[in-house]
């Protein structure tokens, strides 16, 4: 299979989990760079996953990379698990509970009503483990250094939300939803709800419009494909 890196690709792929957004776009770029003449080939992703969050992760390369805002302002779906009862301060595992509590019985009844509650324009506060700049610097960053940290409030959307129970402590949940929202504020949101407080345990993209994780590309697959060494060798 042939790329027109310079014209411009964009790649749908399966992040791995644990590696960052920026991990992928760095090895692509060092794999495109194993040829003299491609080291110049800008290489960029739409919409930035968490390293433990897996699914879709659309990278262009070349000219495409112009697209990047326009890709990274579609609507997003995601389906995940969230563990009710622990509460940890990123709002997922990235870092150890500092609360463990009862869990109330839920009807599914109810759980829709806590769903519905959410559809629509809202106010969402993102998590201080975020990316955020608050005054030139990551909100993580404030985090790790143990410094309290106001985050602001912002618009965003959710299309749809669907909440299911498959253990008396876990919920399956699956939302579409607008460019800027956090999911793991949204899991967090859920847990304030229910009084119990909750925490994201797994997180998977799996559509950005009409990009889908079905067709992406595993990592490794790709980096295989994308300079064959018969190709490299004649460049």
């Amino acid at each position: 299979m042939s790329f027109n890196l310079v014209e411009g690709e964009v790649f749908c792929i399966n992040k791995p989990a644990t590696w960052s957004s920026f991990d992928v776009v760095n090895r692509l770029k060092f794999k495109i760079g194993k040829t003299e003449n491609r080291k110049w080939i800008k290489v960029g992703h739409a919409g930035t996953l968490d390293p433990l969050a897996t699914g879709l992760l659309v990278v262009c390369t070349g000219k495409e990379t112009k697209n990047i805002d326009l890709i990274q302002g579609l609507p997003k779906t995601y389906t995940g698990k969230l563990k009710l009862g622990m509460v940890t301060p990123s709002f997922d595992l990235e870092t150890e509970p500092i609360e463990i509590n009862p869990v109330p019985y839920f009807t599914a009844d109810f759980l829709d009503k806590i769903a519905l509650k959410y559809i629509g324009e809202i106010d969402q506060i993102p998590p201080i483990y975020s990316a955020l700049k608050v005054n030139g610097k990551r909100a993580y960053d404030y985090a790790r250094e143990g410094e309290v940290l106001e985050m602001k409030s912002r618009k965003i959307t959710i299309y749809n939300l669907k909440l299911e129970k498959v253990e008396p402590d876990i919920l399956y949940f699956e939302v579409n939803c607008s460019k800027g929202t956090y999911i793991r504020s949204l899991v967090s949101d859920i847990g304030n709800d229910l009084e119990c407080g909750a925490t994201m345990i797994e997180l998977c993209r799996t559509k950005i419009g009409d990009y889908s994780l079905e067709s992406a590309w595993e990592l490794n697959d790709l980096l295989t494909e994308i300079i064959p060494l018969n190709e490299a060798n004649s460049l």
